[in-house]
């Protein structure tokens, strides 16, 4: 079988894997879509870790073998359509009992150098496919796997990811809720994710940001629920912000932009509302320097970060795609073969001049 393999600072090459050996509580994956979200472009350009690694975190597809045990655990079996979340936990640590497995010590790469998650993973650790960029993954008893319903293709199941991270950002950690206002920076995957979750939660004014090359997005964020967009080119944002709520600011921001340092939480902090909104943000930037906490803290903000997302959001973000309530799969704009993995990863960079929203890796495409 064919996996790309990741072995330094933007280079793939494609290499060739036995099948893994498959005992009573482990099952192989059939990959059908591997998700390309911003996180691959920073993992591929500025790789964490020297070692070999299948990238691909965001993996759909068909349970080929199941052990018995696997198969009774997780309530699947073979020829199920399934989507794999990216973590591995232990499920014995209190993060785990709290069904908060991606705080899990065994799971997170950034302080164990032992740790097991898709797409960040040495494919020299026992197991070896440990990413969905290839035609098979490999799972261990501790994979946690979600039956993708019914009437849901792979490649909008491949969509689960940042439905799910917009859920958990903006329902959890945001607390949008009904009639809550919204200010929504960057319309990428994630941004225009959250503008669904801030919708079927009830928000009653969704106000989206992007730049002047972020035109065809901003129309994508109205046809998803969007109630207004703002080029940040062409108007002043706050003083459009403070017109559209009557001068009362937002409830709550979220702030899903990448690259654009520090001006966008600047613009949170000043479009929050006087007394207790929340600032969710992905916090990108290594040091923040003049960082306004006296704002901050007088006007009672809190601010919380954006960081991946729980079993519960995983099944509601499927069943957000069964209902078929948005147009989701505007998100799905691009797909690629197993062999393009680099062009793929660059196009999603925006290297390419594509305008590529959210891309589905198909790793037998263009295979025989």
């Amino acid at each position: 079988m064919l996996a790309a393999v990741r072995t330094g600072p933007g280079v793939t090459e494609l290499r060739e894997f036995p099948m893994p050996d498959i005992d009573e509580d482990s099952a192989l994956l059939e990959v059908e879509v591997a998700g390309i979200c911003g996180t691959d472009v920073k993992m591929y350009a500025k790789p964490p870790t020297p070692a070999p690694v299948i990238m691909g975190h965001e993996n759909v597809g068909v349970i080929s073998k199941a052990g018995r045990r696997f198969a009774e655990r997780k309530g699947v079996g073979e020829g199920d359509r399934v989507f794999v979340e990216h973590y591995v936990g232990c499920f014995h640590c209190e993060w785990c009992h709290a069904g908060e497995y991606r705080h899990c010590e065994l799971t997170d790469w950034r302080t164990n150098p032992d740790a097991r998650r898709y797409g960040y993973t040495s494919s020299d650790h026992p197991g070896r496919l440990w990413g969905g960029f290839s035609q098979y993954m490999y799972l261990p008893w501790n994979a946690v796997v979600h039956k993708v319903p019914d009437g849901v293709s792979a490649e909008l199941a491949g969509l689960v990811t940042p439905l799910s991270n917009g859920i958990e950002w903006a329902l959890n950690a945001g607390r949008v809720g009904y009639a809550s206002t919204v200010l929504i920076q960057g319309p990428g995957q994630q941004g225009l994710s959250q503008v669904v979750a801030s919708k079927q939660a009830g928000a009653s004014l969704i106000i989206v940001t992007g730049t002047t090359r972020d035109a065809a997005r901003l129309d994508l964020a109205k046809g998803l629920g969007a109630d207004a967009v703002i080029d940040v080119e062409r108007e002043d944002p706050l003083e459009r912000v403070v017109e559209l709520t009557g001068g009362r600011g937002v409830d709550t921001v979220l702030d899903c932009t990448a690259g654009a340092g520090t001006a966008p939480v600047l613009l949170g902090i000043d479009a929050l509302k006087r007394r207790e909104g929340i600032m969710v943000t992905q916090g990108e930037l290594a040091a923040f320097p003049d960082f306004p906490l006296k704002k901050l803290t007088e006007k009672s903000i809190t601010l919380a970060s954006a960081r991946g997302h729980g079993y519960r959001a995983v099944e509601l973000a499927l069943e957000q795609l069964a209902s078929g309530r948005f147009p989701l799969e505007r998100l799905a704009t691009h797909s690629f073969g197993l062999h393009q993995v680099d062009h793929a990863i660059r196009a999603l960079a925006g290297e390419t001049g594509e305008d590529a929203i959210h891309i589905s890796l198909l790793p037998w495409k263009g295979t025989a």
